[in-house]
C-alpha cells in the first residue's frame, strides 16, 4: 500500500482493515427511484462536533448523462443543481473534498441517435463542466463515454479537468492512476473498466480492455512510487467483478464500482453497502439519484482507518430508507388523490416522521475514541436540497443553447404525411365547437399548460422534453418539435386519437372513445414520476361533460 512516509511494514495490519468503496453504476431497469441510506436534510455524516473530516469523497455511480429529472412531480431524485447545493452547504464542514465517478458518466446510451447527437454532446459537455465545479478528481469510463468517438471524449475529459483512468486498456495510451492531495492527504486513484462486457459481440474500435488484476497491480505500484497515503479503485466492471477485486486487493481504501455500460432512462435502486473481508462495497443509484459520502478522519497522521459507521447500523439505516422512500411515494400519490381522506394522509405523514427520527438516531453512533476512522453515508439528491446558483447557471446555459440550435436545425421538419384515408390531428379548438363543457374541464388541468412549463425554462425545442408536452408528436398529420402551433399542450387527441374524421362527421367515433388509465403511462413513468396510479390520477382530468355527468 502506498504511503508517503514509508511506513508500509508498520502499517501492514492497518492496510488489511481498510475499506474498499465499490460504487457500482449498474443501469438495470427498475421502475422506481433508488432508495438510499439517508435523506438530504437528515443524513449528514455525523462526527464529533469539534472534528471535521480530513478528507471527504463524493462517490457517484452511473450518472449516465442525467443532467436533471424532468420535474413532473415534486421533490424528485436527481439533478446537478441539487448535488451542487449539497456540496456547497457542506463546504464549511468538509472543505477538503473531491468527487469521483465510475460507470457511464457523460452519455445515457452507448449509441447516439442521429437526430439528438448534437444535443447529447452539448449535454455531456455541460455535465463535464458541472462536475468540474464540484472538483471531479477522476473517473473510470464505461462504454457510453465513446458514444460520439474518442475525439469528443478527449474534449469532454479536458473540460471536466479530471483524470481519465483506464488501467487495463490496450490499443490506446491511457492513464492507470493519479494522486490528488486533498486536505493534506495524498489520495491515490486507480481506474479499470470492462466496456467489452456492455455490448457483447460489438467491441469498441477505439480501445480494448485487458485483464483487470494485472492492471490494478500496476496501478497500485505507480501510486506507491508517488507516495499515496490511501488508495481508491474506480471500477466500471459491475458489482460481482468488484467484489472479486476486493478479495484480491484488501489493502485498498475504496473501490468505486460502476457498470461497464448501459442504456435507457430507467432508474436503478442502490443495493445495500456490504463488506468483503474488511473491504466496504458501495453502490449508488444511477442518474445522480444518490451520492455516497465517504469521510476520512485522520488522527495522529495514521492512515489506518477503523470503521466509524458500523455495517449493521448501515444495514438498519438502509432498511429504514427503503420504508421511508416507499412511504414518501405513497404520500405523494395520496396527496394528489381527492378520494383519499386528509386524516389518512396525515397519519402517513406522522408515520414518516417517526421513521425519519429512528433513522436519525442511528446516524449518531459515536466514532472510535482513538485512531483514524472513516464514516460512510448515502445522500439522496432531491429538489428539497435547493439549487446551487453556479450549477443552475450552467444548466440554464445548456437549455438556451440547445433551444436555439434545435429551433434552427429543425425549422423545416414536418410531421409524417397521413394517408388519404387516415385521420389527422385538428387541435383542441376544433373539439371545443361541440364539447364546451369538456373544454372547461381541460382548461383547469395541468395538461392545458404543459407547453408553457417548457417555454418558461427554454425547453420547448428540447428533444428530451417536447414529446410529452404536445399533441400528436411525430405522428402522421400531427406535430414536430417546430411545427406545433395548433397542437401545443396535452390536448384531447393525445388520449382520444386524431379527430379529423369525427370533426367532419360526428357520427364517426373517435379512435379511442373512452381512454384507459394505461394510456397515461406513455409519459407518466419512471424516472419522470415516483410511481403512477393511473386510475386515481384520471380523477384529476375528469369533470362534468368530460367523463362525468
Amino acid at each position: 500500500m502506498p504511503n508517503s512516509r514509508g511506513h508500509i511494514a508498520r502499517n501492514a495490519r492497518a492496510l488489511a482493515t481498510r475499506a474498499v468503496v465499490a460504487l457500482s453504476l449498474g443501469l438495470s431497469v427498475t421502475a422506481v427511484a433508488a432508495c438510499d441510506a439517508c435523506q438530504p436534510k437528515d443524513t449528514k455524516v455525523v462526527a464529533p462536533a469539534d472534528e471535521k473530516p480530513t478528507v471527504r469523497l463524493y462517490l457517484v455511480s452511473d450518472l449516465a448523462g442525467a443532467l436533471e429529472p424532468c420535474g413532473c412531480v415534486k421533490d424528485q431524485l436527481g439533478g446537478m443543481d441539487h448535488f451542487g447545493a449539497l456540496v456547497r452547504a457542506e463546504e464549511a464542514r468538509a472543505p477538503a473534498y473531491a468527487t469521483v465517478t465510475a460507470g457511464p458518466t457523460f452519455f445515457m446510451d452507448p449509441d447516439l441517435d442521429a437526430q439528438k447527437k448534437s444535443q447529447d454532446v452539448a449535454k455531456a459537455e455541460t455535465i463535464a463542466d458541472a462536475l468540474a465545479s464540484v472538483r471531479l478528481a477522476a473517473f473510470a469510463p464505461a462504454r457510453n463515454e465513446w458514444a460520439n468517438g474518442p475525439q469528443t471524449l478527449e474534449t469532454i475529459t479536458k473540460k471536466s479537468g479530471a483524470a481519465f483512468l483506464f488501467a487495463n486498456a490496450s490499443g490506446a495510451t491511457t492513464a492507470r492512476a493519479t494522486v490528488k492531495e486533498i486536505g493534506g492527504v495524498k489520495v491515490g486513484f486507480v481506474g479499470v473498466s470492462s466496456p467489452s462486457k456492455a455490448r457483447e459481440g460489438k467491441p469498441l474500435e477505439a480501445v480494448k480492455d485487458g485483464p483487470l488484476a494485472e492492471a490494478v497491480t500496476a496501478g497500485l505500484a505507480e501510486l506507491e512510487k508517488q507516495g499515496a497515503d490511501v488508495t481508491v479503485l474506480l471500477a466500471s466492471v459491475g458489482r460481482g467483478e468488484a467484489k472479486r477485486l476486493a478479495d484480491q486487493f484488501p489493502k485498498l481504501l475504496a473501490i468505486l464500482v460502476g457498470s461497464p455500460g448501459g442504456a435507457g432512462e430507467a432508474n436503478t435502486q442502490a443495493p445495500p453497502a456490504e463488506q468483503v473481508g474488511n473491504v466496504l462495497i458501495v453502490e449508488t443509484g444511477n442518474h445522480l439519484q444518490t451520492v455516497g459520502v465517504l469521510d476520512l478522519h485522520v488522527r495522529e497522521k495514521s492512515f489506518t482507518f477503523a470503521d466509524g459507521t458500523g455495517l449493521e447500523v448501515l444495514r438498519k439505516r438502509e432498511a429504514l430508507a427503503v420504508r421511508i422512500d416507499e412511504l414518501r411515494k405513497k404520500i405523494a400519490t395520496w396527496e394528489a388523490d381527492p378520494t383519499v381522506a386528509k386524516v389518512d394522509v396525515d397519519a402517513r405523514r406522522q408515520e414518516l416522521q417517526k421513521l425519519e427520527r429512528e433513522r436519525e438516531g442511528l446516524e449518531k453512533t459515536a466514532p472510535p475514541s482513538k485512531g483514524s476512522f472513516y464514516r460512510f453515508a448515502m445522500r439522496e439528491i432531491r429538489t428539497s436540497l435547493g439549487n446551487d446558483a453556479q450549477m443552475s447557471g450552467k444548466l440554464s446555459g445548456y437549455y438556451k443553447r440547445v433551444n436555439e440550435e434545435n429551433k434552427l436545425a429543425f425549422a423545416s421538419r414536418l410531421p409524417p404525411a397521413a394517408g388519404k384515408d387516415d385521420a389527422t390531428y385538428v387541435g383542441v379548438d376544433a373539439c371545443t365547437k361541440c364539447h364546451e363543457d369538456a373544454r372547461k374541464v381541460w382548461d383547469g388541468t395541468a395538461h392545458a399548460h404543459a407547453y408553457k412549463t417548457l417555454s418558461d425554462q427554454f425547453k420547448e425545442f428540447n428533444l428530451d422534453c417536447v414529446s410529452c408536452h404536445v399533441t400528436g408528436y411525430e405522428k402522421p398529420g400531427g406535430s414536430t418539435i417546430t411545427h406545433v402551433e395548433l397542437l401545443k399542450n396535452v390536448q384531447c387527441e393525445v388520449c382520444h386519437g386524431p379527430g379529423s374524421k369525427h370533426e367532419r362527421s360526428p357520427k364517426v367515433a373517435m379512435p379511442v372513445p373512452r381512454p384507459q388509465a394505461d394510456t397515461c403511462t406513455a409519459c407518466h413513468h419512471p424516472p419522470h414520476v415516483h410511481e403512477f396510479d393511473g386510475a386515481s390520477k384520471m380523477n384529476l382530468i375528469l369533470g362534468k361533460g368530460h367523463g362525468r355527468k
